[in-house]
């Protein structure tokens, strides 16, 4: 359903620059020049989890090259419910990230 694509020399410099979009799609046919229209969707993330659990997510996202740390919200707090989880405090992070759709 998903491919993943491996980033390329071209991407780094891209994000370099500060553009942090994804890597493009490898082109299928001998016809397509590069040509085909792409466009941008925002996708949002929402996190929950002890403190711990989240920065170790973040950190993880960000060694895979997804998401730069800076990229999440501050921790806030989530009201506590009927489900408790053996006394951990629970947190959400939410982090939105723009992606290009063929």
């Amino acid at each position: 359903m998903f491919e993943y694509l491996e980033p390329s020399d071209h991407d780094a410099a891209d994000a370099a620059q500060g553009t942090g979009s994804l890597p493009l799609p490898p082109k299928y046919g001998a016809n397509d020049k590069g040509t085909r229209s792409l466009s941008p969707e925002k996708v949002r993330h929402m996190t929950y989890g002890s403190l711990a659990a989240l920065d170790r997510t973040i950190k993880i996202l960000h060694a895979l090259g997804y998401a730069d740390p800076n990229d999440w919200s501050d921790p806030i707090p989530v009201p506590p419910s009927t489900e408790t989880r053996c006394g951990v405090e629970t947190w959400m992070v939410i982090m939105t990230k723009t992606i290009l759709l063929e």
